[in-house]
């Protein structure tokens, strides 16, 4: 059977335009995408990522779910800044990293809050091995996830966290892990 080269062009043609153009739709979805995962401050998370051995997609994610990027956010609780940090953790933080001096007002700073932030975080990361119970311990506590990984209703295996008792710090763990694999598939 014999089939012509002009009849077989059509198909092929349509078949490349509609290749092209998905091609041209994926790449727009991904940069809408971008607009509302970006990655902004990356200079100074990539700087303090690498210092503190911090999955850069993990710090995007928490500052993304904590301040949307807003540097100067303040939470009812009256956490602060792009990593909402309480301003107890943070003049705790400072005085660990043998830091003195400074105002109130540099945990609004950008490069101080990502900088104090993922210094906690890597604290929070030495202290639990799982990624589940340190994003936990960022939002309710290093001290309740420890009694809850002590208890066998929460953990079968003293390490991770099957089951979160607080709904918003198990809402805030699962909003962290979305966020954070929508960052590894975007960049």
């Amino acid at each position: 059977m014999v089939i012509s080269i002009q009849r077989m062009k059509k198909p092929v043609a349509l078949l490349l335009a509609a290749a092209v153009l998905m091609g041209c739709a994926y790449a727009g979805i991904n940069t809408l995408k971008r607009r509302f995962y970006p990655r902004s401050y990356s200079e100074y998370v990539e700087k303090y990522c690498a210092v503190y051995e911090i999955d850069p997609n993990l710090a995007y994610a928490v500052i993304h779910t904590e301040s949307g990027f807003n540097s100067h956010a303040v939470s009812h609780l009256g956490a602060c800044g792009l990593m909402q940090l309480m301003p107890e953790t943070f003049e705790w933080l400072r005085s660990k990293d043998r830091e003195s001096g400074g105002f109130y007002s540099d945990i609004f700073d950008p490069e101080t809050n990502i900088r104090y932030g993922l210094y906690f975080l890597s604290i929070i990361q030495h202290r639990f091995d799982s990624e589940r119970a340190v994003i936990a311990a960022y939002h309710a506590g290093m001290g309740r996830v420890s009694t809850w990984l002590r208890d066998a209703s929460f953990s079968t295996d003293g390490i991770s966290l099957h089951t979160i008792p607080f709904p918003d710090t198990e809402h805030y763990v699962n909003k962290v892990e979305r966020t954070k694999r929508i960052y590894e598939k975007l960049y």
